[in-house]
Formats: structure tokens, sequence, C-alpha cells
């Protein structure tokens, strides 16, 4: 244990200590923020100036009732020729001219658009909502009904469904489906991309060293298996690191900086709910409840703390597992590139696992998803995905159980073969050499 304690300390003050390292760990949460509103960013910063349509209406029912916008700005002209328009409009380096059919009321696809370059499925929407509404009230004059569209804006209704989770207390709990999948994806995408960027650095680790020929000399003085665990139990506790100083950051925003920048009454209904307010009044009252749930999840420190607990748990099983395998693989090879074909069944099952997280956010509790929580080789990444739903306890131990005890019986295995693998040189194995090398 002194020896693997050693190997431990020397892994992990190899990485931590450097500055890409302490970089990379505090900026990493404002990169994930930055990433998550750089889509409103664009959508802000990339829009240009208004494009320009001549309008051709031989209806003489939709022109005047297009209404421009920031995006796209309407001209509308009278008796002209759509021929000698499309040549006007290349002269005067207009967006396009649209053409709407005298029949246009009762067919609604006699109308064109034609762009001057390339168009977009945004301005196209746009575009094809104002004439789809204006269609639609001129087909509702035809039923001689006064103000039949005020009837229908006040019949029209929005349901604003409130979802409780029934437990075994006499008051169910409000939840969100969106912000548990929303979150639940996050925390496995988060375990994904741990598992393959740490995996693949203890690989190249033992190869690196194994060309060096440093590991016959430590061999000397510390047992092979002794080497493997230490290097997998070390790059373990720099990824525990990792997670853990995450977890304290976002625990701190949830506690000082988010509820800074919430306005003050929505602030004080996520504290009325959090003090056990009746959701349904909220509700009556005009209340979005959704959005209120998902950001009394937010601000809950307790609730992030556990997730942050089970994060760092399925991780660290999750890294060992394949971790091993990959040190198997390191030590088998003498360069990177003879790896791919050995490490290809190692990341078969971890882009599986990913593949069944997208299915997490429409069903967390079906089968298949259910079984793949619990296979060790896909449960780190999928029952993360599903922690947020709030399952049930008993699934979570047994998931990590079957984890852990599958680390242990992969760790046998993978020391037979990292015990041989770094003594051979010169050589491609195959998977073949390897089944020989688990029975010396």
């Amino acid at each position: 244990m002194r020896n693997i304690g050693l190997i431990i300390m020397r892994e992990f003050k190899e990485r931590v200590y450097k500055k890409s390292f302490i970089i990379t760990t505090l900026l990493m949460p404002l990169l994930l923020a930055l990433v998550s509103v750089a889509p409103t960013l664009i959508m802000i910063f990339a829009k240009g100036e208004a494009k320009q349509i001549s309008v051709i209406d031989n209806s003489g029912i939709v022109a005047d009732k297009l209404e421009s916008n920031e995006e796209i700005s309407f001209i509308t002209l009278v008796n002209a020729d759509l021929q000698q328009e499309l040549k006007n409009s290349l002269e005067k380096d207009e967006f396009g001219v649209l053409y709407i059919g005298e029949d246009i009321v009762t067919n609604p696809s006699n109308i064109q658009l034609y762009t001057n370059s390339s168009s977009s499925m945004m301005i196209e929407d746009n575009i094809a909502d104002q004439v789809e509404e204006i269609i639609e009230q001129e087909r509702l004059k035809e039923y001689n009904l006064e103000n039949l569209r005020e009837i229908l804006d006040k019949v029209e209704v929005n349901i604003s469904l409130s979802t409780f989770r029934n437990g075994d207390d006499e008051q169910s709990t409000a939840s969100s489906s969106a912000a548990s999948s929303f979150v639940g994806f996050i925390l496995g995408f988060v375990l994904y991309f741990f598992l393959v960027i740490y995996g693949s650095i203890v690989m190249q680790s033992i190869i690196e060293e194994k060309n060096s020929r440093i590991l016959e000399v430590l061999v000397s003085t510390v047992r092979p298996f002794d080497m493997m665990m230490g290097k997998i139990l070390g790059v373990a506790a720099v990824a525990a690191t990792q997670i853990l100083v995450w977890g304290v950051l976002i625990i701190a925003m949830s506690a000082f900086v988010i509820p800074a920048l919430i306005p003050d009454d929505i602030m004080a209904s996520v504290e009325a709910l959090q003090a056990g307010a009746d959701v349904t009044a909220m509700a009556a009252n005009g209340v979005d409840t959704g959005m209120i749930t998902a950001m009394a999840s937010v601000l809950d420190t307790g609730y992030i703390a556990k997730i942050v607990g089970l994060l760092l748990l399925f991780m660290v099983g999750g890294f060992l597992l394949y971790a091993a395998m990959y040190a198997a693989v390191g030590a088998s090879v003498d360069e990177a590139q003879d790896a791919q074909q050995l490490t290809t069944p190692i990341t078969i099952p971890i882009i599986f696992a990913f593949i069944i997280l997208t299915m997490v956010m429409n069903d967390p509790n079906s089968p298949l998803v259910v079984w793949c929580s619990m296979i060790p080789f896909t449960s780190p990444i999928v029952m993360m995905g599903r922690v947020p739903s709030g399952i049930p306890t008993w699934e979570i131990i047994l998931s990590l159980v079957l984890l852990y005890a599958t680390f242990v019986f992969m760790v046998w295995i993978a020391g037979k073969i990292y015990r041989v693998g770094i003594f051979m040189h010169g050589k491609k194995p195959s998977f073949k050499d390897l089944y020989r090398w688990l029975k010396y």
C-alpha cells in the first residue's frame, strides 16, 4: 500500500500542479455558462439589416396587412409585372420578391418567394405565419359572424400543467420534468467527457513510460499490479478533485450569485415555494409554476450537494472501471496508433451509453433505460441522467454496487494483461494475444 500511495501522489502532483489544470478547472464552469447562452448572444449580435422584399399581391388582400420588423421590410408594388420586378430587384440589390396569386384565399399554395441571395428558415417562417394569419381572417369573414376573431381569442386557452411527485409523506412535492431532463443530460455529458478524456490520459501515460523503459526500472522495486493501481487511482484523484472544485463553485453560485441576479418578484415566488406554498394556488394567480419549480431546484444547495456527491461516486466508479481497461491496452502497445483497434471495444459502450442518455429525456423509466442504468459499462452515464428525475434510492445503490464490483473484477483481468504487456515490445498484439496473456 505504501508503494501504491507513492505512485498515486506522483501521478496526482504531476497533473494537479500544472497551470493548465488550475486554469481549466476554474474557467470550465464559466465556459459552460458561456456555451449555454452563446446561441442567444449569436442571435442578438448576428442580426443584420432588414431584408427588403417587394410584394406583388394580385389578390389585393395580403400586402397591406404584412407587418415589417427588424428582419424583413415589405414594399408593396401596385400593378407590377413579376418578370420586370425580378430584374429590378437585382438592380436595386434587394433581398427578393414575394408573389401572391389572386386566388390565395382558396389556393394557399399560390405564393412564391424569389430571392437574390440565400434565404433562411426564419425569414420563410415569418412570411408564412403572417400570410396564414391573414388568410384565416379572410376565411372567417365568410361565416358572417360579428367579432368572430374576438370570440376565438376568448375561447383560446393555454394550459399551465403543475406536476407533483407523489411520495410517502403527506404532502406531494412539485417537480419540473424539463429541468430534470436538462440537468440529467448535462450530468451524463460530464460523465461521458471524463470517461473518454481521463481514460485516454491513463493509456497515453503508460505508453510513454513503456517506450522510455521507465516501467522496466520501476518494476524492479514495485509489483506491476501496484504500478497499475497507483496510476489509475492517481488520475482518478485528479478527476475527483476537478469535480469537487466545480461542485463547490456551483454551490457557491447557487447560494450567493444566482439569487442576486433573479428579479425580486420571481425570487419571492421561489422562496414561497421552498417554504411550502401551495403550487396550485400560485398557478391560479398566473405564476409560471414550471419555471419557479426549476429555479427552486437550482437554488436548493442541499439538492445540488446531493447531485455533486452522486456525480463523484459514479465518476470515480466509472473511471476506475474504464481506466483499468485503458491501462491494459496502454501496456500492450508501443504506439498510440496501435491502440486504436484494442480501444474500440472500450469506447463502444461509452458511445452507446451517450445514445441511451438522449432517450432518458423522453422516458427515464423505460425498460431499456433502466437496464442500461444497471449494467456497469453504461450505468455511470445513464444513471446520472436518471438521478434528477427522482428515481428510487435502491436503484442508485444497486447500480453503484454492481459498478464497483465489476471494477474489482476488471482490475484483476487488467492486472494480468498489464504485468505481461509492459515487457512486450516490437509487436502489435491481437485479441488472441491478450487472451493468452490472461492464462499466464
